[in-house]
């Protein structure tokens, strides 16, 4: 019995290897790795696929954030709404700036924001909104724009998870003000090594992100603020367009493990396989079910499910175990039982295997193990 991983992209370079061999060499041949024309064919290429004006290339999803808060002149003492139940830097980003993650629960069915919250939590110090479209479901962004617009509040969507999802027929990234991505290998569209990406319909925003992003410098020599240095190697560029030939494939097959697995898990008592929800369609980054745990066993079910899956054969994710308000750096302003749809999230939630080249009898082998790891228990 082979060891099925979470992700596997050994399987995926197997298929596209020969044309990123090639790109890769075409670039070293050239001597230029530091921006150039492919760097800048490939912010238009993604521009157009997330269908705004314009994308801002950048080392990280984290620099994304950074960048497009800095581009909106969020500050110290300002506030910026997001979720508890994401990657660290969607949080760490705002309070760089020294300016306030103002956190609001999620709904338990998306994992998602619980955008009925998002009002209560709006005081006259609040600036943005920063949803997550977590595990590449996107946020309903109908709704959210509607609560942003009435309170002359801005949007910045971070869509590291979700590159190619849709709500509404709009692509993520291009509904908001801002959009943030991820280029990190294990994403949907994934380079070689760290990259990321901001787009934008406003050119004002994308021309002092541009500006940010090279140490605060519009002209050589000449800086108007304190920047950063983020860039998007050429090498990972090519790599990307060689990729973004093959992204709207690759979220297909998602979809298709996606239903397989909820054809298969569905039926099964004690697993809650992820919803759809109308209007928007999720490119299953992860494919996240939660296993609530028995009143005798609240805390580590989901753990001991786990390790009998390993035992099976099959490799298997956290995302996350700890919500952001009780992480050290914000327990003290913050308490358990304060979030509690994200907290019994992080105690139930468990990511299967998911990556395109997951091959039905690999997945059928997923679903046979997760069943005799719950009769175990």
């Amino acid at each position: 019995m082979n060891f099925i991983p979470p992700f596997n992209l050994s399987e995926q370079y197997k298929w596209i290897g020969g044309d990123v061999d090639a790109a890769v060499l075409r670039v070293l041949a050239s001597g230029y790795y530091i921006g150039g024309s492919l760097v800048d064919d490939f912010e238009r290429q993604f521009a157009d696929y997330i269908g705004t004006a314009d994308c801002m290339a950048c080392n990280s999803c984290t620099d994304a954030l950074l960048l497009a808060l800095r581009s909106i002149d969020i500050q110290a003492g300002d506030e910026v709404i997001t979720t508890p139940f994401t990657f660290f830097s969607t949080a760490e980003v705002i309070s760089t700036l020294g300016a306030v993650p103002v956190f609001v629960d999620i709904d338990p069915q998306t994992f998602n924001i619980d955008l009925n919250q998002i009002e209560a939590a709006i005081t006259d110090r609040t600036k943005a909104i920063l949803p997550v479209h977590l595990f590449g479901q996107p946020v309903n962004m109908t709704h959210l724009m509607d609560i942003a617009q009435s309170h002359k509040l801005w949007v910045i969507e971070d869509c590291a998870q979700a590159t190619g999802a849709t709500w509404a027929g709009a692509k993520v990234g291009s509904i908001g003000h801002i959009g943030c991505f991820s280029f990190y290998p294990t994403k949907n569209l994934g380079a070689c090594g760290d990259g990321g990406a901001v787009t934008t319909n406003d050119t004002t925003i994308a021309a002092k992100i541009r500006m940010l992003r090279d140490h605060g410098q519009r002209q050589r020599y000449v800086y108007e603020e304190i920047g950063i240095n983020s860039r998007l190697d050429a090498l990972q560029a090519a790599i990307l367009q060689v990729k973004m030939r093959h992204l709207d494939t690759w979220n297909e097959q998602r979809r298709a493990i996606a239903s397989r697995y909820h054809q298969f898990l569905s039926p099964i008592p004690g697993i809650v396989v992820p919803e759809a929800i109308d209007g928007g369609d999720s490119v299953w980054h992860q494919y996240t079910i939660r296993i609530p745990a028995p009143t005798h066993n609240p805390t580590h079910y989901r753990d001991q499910i786990r390790q009998e899956l390993k035992q099976r054969g099959v490799g298997s994710m956290i995302y996350y175990p700890i919500p952001l308000h009780l992480q050290p750096i914000y327990a003290s302003t913050h308490h358990l039982g304060q979030f509690p749809a994200a907290e019994q999230m992080a105690i139930e939630v468990l990511s299967l295997p998911m990556f395109p080249e997951l091959p039905p009898d690999q997945q059928e082998q997923v679903v046979y193990a997760l069943k005799d790891s719950l009769m175990m228990e």
